[in-house]
C-alpha cells in the first residue's frame, strides 16, 4: 500500500508519524569491504508540526545508550525535503540530506564525512505500509559511482 502524500508532497512523511519499533543493521567497518552487520533494536517517535511542513523523528537506541533526532523541513518553493541529523553523541546538527519521494520511494542525497573522508551520503525509503517501513544509508567514496549499504532500519508500527 502506497503512503499518503499531499499533492505537493508536504505529506510524504505522514506514513511514519507515530511510535515504531526499529530493528537496526549496522556495517561494522565502513569503506573497508566489509560484510559483518551489527544488529540491535531500537523505538523511535515521529510528530508533525506546522501542518506537515516539519517533522521530528526522535530514535533510542537503549543498548547504544544513545540517542538521536532527525529534522526534516519541507521547502515549498522547491518541493523537496531537507533531512537533518543530531546525534546524542555530539549534539550537532549535521549537514541535510535533500530529496523527495517518487513512485513510493524516498531518495535523499548530500555530502557527509566518514571519519575523515569526504563521502556522499543517500538515504533511501521504501516498503512503506501502514505497518511497516524501511530507511537504508549507503555511503560512495568515489562521487557517486558506486554506494556501500552501512546502515538500515526496518520500523515495525508499534501498538
Amino acid at each position: 500500500m502506497a503512503y499518503d502524500a499531499h499533492e505537493d508532497g508536504r505529506r510524504d512523511f505522514h506514513f511514519l508519524y507515530g511510535r515504531w519499533s526499529v530493528q537496526h543493521r549496522r556495517l561494522k567497518a565502513r569503506g573497508a569491504g566489509c560484510a559483518e552487520w551489527d544488529e540491535f533494536a531500537g523505538t523511535s517517535f515521529t510528530q508533525g508540526l506546522m501542518d506537515g511542513l516539519c517533522n521530528v523523528e526522535e530514535h533510542d537506541f537503549p543498548s547504544l545508550a544513545a540517542q538521536g533526532v532527525a529534522l526534516r523541513a519541507f521547502d515549498l518553493a522547491t518541493r523537496r525535503w531537507s533531512i537533518y541529523w543530531v546525534s546524542s553523541a555530539s549534539g550537532e546538527l549535521q549537514a541535510p540530506v535533500r530529496g523527495g519521494f517518487r513512485d513510493g520511494v524516498g531518495r535523499f542525497e548530500g555530502e557527509d564525512l566518514d571519519g575523515d573522508r569526504s563521502v556522499k551520503v543517500r538515504f533511501l525509503w521504501s516498503d512503506i505500509t501502514p505497518s511497516s517501513a524501511r530507511w537504508s544509508q549507503a555511503f560512495s567514496y568515489d562521487g557517486g559511482a558506486t554506494w556501500e549499504e552501512n546502515w538500515t532500519m526496518a520500523f515495525t508500527r508499534a501498538a
